[in-house]
């Protein structure tokens, strides 16, 4: 048996200059940073002659071709991989909310296959093809950050160049900002999900109208990055959280609506300095900046929702666990 554990991020700027229909014209960036929550994928020999696939469903198959599971069925043929298999993926937060999931689960297929192959690849190479499978083969409208920040793990700047070229830059935080960061964040729950798919593709064929805002989005990603670098001025980031968010709502799409911008208003009058929805928008968790003895304020001006523990990791996709047989 072979596991794989792959993070989950929170994107703090940038998220939508990473679509083609943006960096295309001109370079997109974000910046963000994986948390302490992960998708497994598990892939184990199989004694019956058929491939099993267990996930919010189960399923059967004879052959790869014959798989429902899009991610799972393509990752296996980028791979290579055609035996009877047992294949499982558990995710600690669920689909629809904002964290990347879909992405960190086809970056921990293409780890889990390539293992039990007995093949090491490159982050590099786990995050391109992650793309490769979810843009250009099953043609799903998203960018490409989520891929990318799951390969590598960290807190990194990551920039999306207009010849399809990505590059990812660690950034150079102090341990004491770096803590700091994490226990000012309140991830919390709006009770809403989605499907990132449907906003995407309205961004994507709304982005030349915006063309300006976005790059307002993609220059703050940057400031940030030097905020963090530099004095690690956390009141001056929170800020900065909350400019974006303004940028981003105001490129319509369905990324907000009244209830969310009621909770982020009532969170703002409870203390919290900046925020954001995490993802492309619409609901899932809410990102909220705030010094930790506003916390409790917080939480009961927006009714004590369900919370994300947020503990930052600087750990990419790795394979956990193998089996001796």
């Amino acid at each position: 048996m072979i596991i794989s554990q792959s993070p989950y991020r929170i994107s703090f700027a940038g998220g939508g200059t990473d679509l083609p229909a943006f960096y295309r014209e001109d370079y997109g960036a974000v910046l963000s940073a994986t948390i302490d929550q992960h998708m497994y994928v598990t892939v184990h020999r199989r004694f019956e002659r058929n491939i099993r696939v267990a996930y919010s469903t189960t399923e059967t198959a004879d052959n790869v071709d014959a798989i429902h599971h899009d991610l799972v069925r393509e990752a296996m043929t980028l791979t290579g991989v055609d035996e009877p298999l047992e294949i499982t993926t558990i995710g600690d937060v669920p689909a629809g909310t904002g964290m990347g999931s879909s992405s960190s689960l086809t970056v921990g297929l293409l780890a889990a296959f390539y293992a039990h192959r007995g093949q090491i690849v490159s982050r590099e190479r786990l995050a391109a093809e992650a793309c490769r499978i979810e843009i250009d083969i099953l043609g799903k409208p998203i960018g490409r950050q989520d891929q990318y920040a799951s390969a590598y793990g960290g807190l990194n700047y990551i920039r999306f160049n207009p010849d399809d070229t990505v590059e990812v830059q660690p950034i150079p935080c102090d341990a004491s900002v770096w803590a700091e960061l994490q226990a000012r964040s309140l991830v919390l729950f709006t009770d809403q999900t989605r499907s990132a798919d449907t906003i995407l593709k309205k961004q994507s064929e709304g982005t030349a109208d915006r063309m300006d805002v976005l790059r307002q989005m993609r220059d703050m990603a940057w400031q940030m990055c030097t905020v963090l670098a530099g004095k690690g001025d956390l009141d001056q980031f929170a800020r900065l959280l909350h400019e974006g968010w303004v940028l981003k709502r105001s490129l319509g799409f369905g990324i907000s609506g009244d209830a969310i911008n009621a909770q982020y208003e009532a969170a703002r009058q409870a203390g919290a300095q900046g925020g954001k929805l995490l993802g492309a928008g619409g609901g899932g968790f809410l990102l909220l900046l705030a010094p930790p003895d506003r916390h409790d304020r917080i939480r009961e001006a927006l009714g004590n929702p369900r919370e994300l523990g947020v503990s930052f990791s600087r750990t990419g996709s790795r394979i956990i666990f193998i089996s001796d047989h």
